[in-house]
């Protein structure tokens, strides 16, 4: 799994002005460490975490995630499938309004 694309937060980017500490965890644990970790594959981390994400209707990551996603390899397609299939686990509202994020992420 040494092939997949390193994987790099943008935590001092967006928020380090506000909140230098968690900036530095994000980009230094979270995805300089945990991401590339290589007992998962990104994609996989990918899908992981976009399944989370909706379950937990935190639909500002779910946004970023999803284009983390298809950066990662997964296709739109699957991540279209992977909310139908989660809709009947993680709730059917949470499923829609992931779906309504996915059609912007995946239009612009």
């Amino acid at each position: 799994m040494t092939d997949q694309p390193r994987q790099i937060g943008g935590g001092r980017r967006t928020i380090g002005d506000v909140a230098p500490k968690l900036a530095e965890l994000t980009d230094d644990v979270l995805f300089e460490d945990v991401w590339n970790r290589t007992q998962l594959a990104a994609r996989d981390r990918s899908l992981i975490t976009v399944a989370v994400l909706l379950a937990g209707g935190d639909t500002d990551q779910l946004r970023f995630h999803l284009g983390r996603a298809k950066e990662n390899g997964v296709t739109e397609t699957e991540l279209i499938e992977a909310i139908t299939h989660l809709a009947f686990y993680a709730g059917w509202p949470k499923a829609m309004t992931a779906i309504t994020v996915a059609k912007q992420v995946f239009s612009d």
